[in-house]
């Protein structure tokens, strides 16, 4: 490891970020890889119903499927780095992720590009939790801000790349490219990591948490289906299948976790006071967030007519805003702290979703650039910071049992908030639609009274996020001011492993 505990009385070296930029680049290609391809799969699905001569409810299997194989190995992916090292873990993930992307572009039906998709999202599970677990332990303890900062550039840029990217090839190349592009970024990204990626202590795991192998899978990738399924009817059997699966397994998963000697994610964080708050004003950070990345686009697409690639072209802004303010967040955050950061950031993105809530039939690309801006700079300054405190605030050893269980749980929120958001539209839709009394007798009738209902059934959902964005606000007044410092007074502060047992 690169970084190494103070000694009292000597002098440290002056830290520069180019000493681990190397090693970063190796990282932070893996993660903009898997992220990218998520995010612009979405675009080529109308596309691949075509060539597949397929519905789209099957071809939806290529992103479900997907998203529920990296739901079922997060939980996994702490152990596993502790057990055979989070360099051997990150450099695996990335090989079969590449693999089954070249894969992907090859299938001649559209079961057999399921299949595919499901090993992708075996690979591109584990890339997010051990690369934060992974940076977090190669930064020095005074500079945790900045590294992570950089390390949430592709976090926040690939989302908004994917869309455009994708747009182009799959309108005047072919949806094939979207996979194939991969094999040259996971080569970089193993080469580079062989190369350059130091190798971290394996730990001495004793034991073999067998029922929370196969219960933390099954309970995050059976909530995440079922809360997902909810976007359509709360009450469908897939909905109530699913959430009833996924509630019972977490439950048993708890409970055997609880017990466990070596458990698979260590629950007993949730001791910390401090952890267990910041975790929860993550959750509500988290849902304000994604409701927004999610929402704005499918305004513009649903009631502004715009394509995928003029969508893409009209969010880059806000990309480009929180790709500079990420690393600014991440120096702020080893300065002050989290809780301005989480306020001031929250502050700006609620000021865009006020904005949002007023957009009309009449909304252009130009009026949105100001709130798209604010909402990219809010989200750059305090995104990495928050999981940089929630690190901070777990014990030490524990760290990459931490980030699986921190990403397991946005996998969740981030479901929750589509399907909550897409509920409350909905219903603001029915609603509308019989206040008005419009009569709908075909499809044409509807998609005319879906023009005429939307900027209100919007506009009123934006409201709604803004509630809980400022929910956020007062919660995050009360984070701690303070950051933990590797000193020996410091250390009084966070919760140790002993005290935890």
């Amino acid at each position: 490891m690169m970084s190494k505990p103070a000694v009292p009385g000597a002098a440290e070296p002056e830290f520069k970020i180019t000493s681990i930029l190397v090693p970063l680049i190796a990282i932070i290609s893996g993660i903009f890889m898997v992220i990218l391809d998520s995010t612009a799969m979405n675009v080529a699905l109308s596309k691949l119903v075509v060539d597949f001569n397929t519905d789209l409810p099957t071809i939806q299997w290529t992103v479900t499927g997907y998203m529920l194989a990296t739901a079922a190995v997060i939980p996994l992916s702490g152990w596993l780095s502790d057990r055979f090292g989070a360099k051997q873990v990150f450099l695996t993930s990335v090989v079969l992720f590449t693999v089954a992307s070249v894969l992907c572009a090859t299938p001649n039906s559209a079961e057999w590009l399921i299949v595919f998709r499901i090993l992708q999202g075996l690979g591109g599970g584990f890339v997010m939790p051990v690369a934060m677990a992974y940076v977090f332990r190669l930064s020095p303890p005074n500079k945790i801000g900045q590294v992570m900062g950089m390390l949430g550039v592709p976090i926040l840029l690939a989302p908004a790349i994917g869309p455009i990217l994708a747009g182009w090839l799959v309108e005047y190349h072919s949806w094939h490219w979207i996979f194939l592009i991969n094999l040259p970024v996971g080569i970089f990204s193993l080469i580079f990591g062989l190369w350059k990626l130091p190798a971290t202590p394996r730990k001495e795991v004793a034991g073999f948490d067998l029922p929370g192998m196969i219960l933390g899978p099954i309970a995050f990738a059976a909530l995440s289906y079922g809360i997902t399924q909810g976007a359509e009817s709360w009450s469908s059997a897939k909905t109530l299948g699913g959430i009833i699966i996924g509630a019972g397994a977490l439950i048993a998963f708890i409970l055997v976790e609880l017990k466990a000697k070596i458990p698979l994610i260590e629950l007993r964080v949730f001791k910390s006071v401090d952890f267990s708050f910041s975790i929860f004003v993550q959750w509500v950070l988290q849902f304000s967030l994604f409701g927004a990345i999610f929402l704005l686009p499918q305004f513009l697409q649903q009631a502004r007519g715009f394509g995928a690639f003029d969508t893409g072209l009209t969010l880059f802004p806000q990309a480009i805003a929180s790709g500079i303010m990420m690393p600014i967040g991440g120096y702020l955050f080893d300065k002050i702290g989290v809780r301005w950061l989480v306020v001031i950031g929250l502050t700006l993105v609620s000021g865009a979703i006020y904005q949002y809530s007023h957009v009309d039939l009449t909304t252009e690309s130009s009026d949105l650039l100001l709130p798209l801006i604010m909402a990219g700079s809010g989200m750059g300054l305090m995104m990495m910071p928050l999981n940089s405190h929630l690190i901070k605030k777990a014990p030490q050893d524990l760290v990459s049992r931490v980030t699986s269980l921190t990403s397991a749980m946005q996998q969740v929120i981030n479901s929750f908030a589509v399907a909550t958001l897409v509920t409350v539209l909905s219903s603001r839709v029915s609603t509308l639609i019989t206040e008005k009394n419009i009569v709908i007798t075909g499809p044409a009738d509807m998609q005319k009274a879906m023009l005429a209902v939307a900027p209100e059934a919007f506009g009123y959902t934006f409201r709604v996020m803004l509630f809980i964005a400022i929910g956020g606000i007062f919660l995050g007044l009360f984070l701690r001011r303070g950051q933990h410092q590797p000193t020996e007074e410091g250390s009084k502060h966070e919760v140790s492993i002993e005290a935890l047992h």
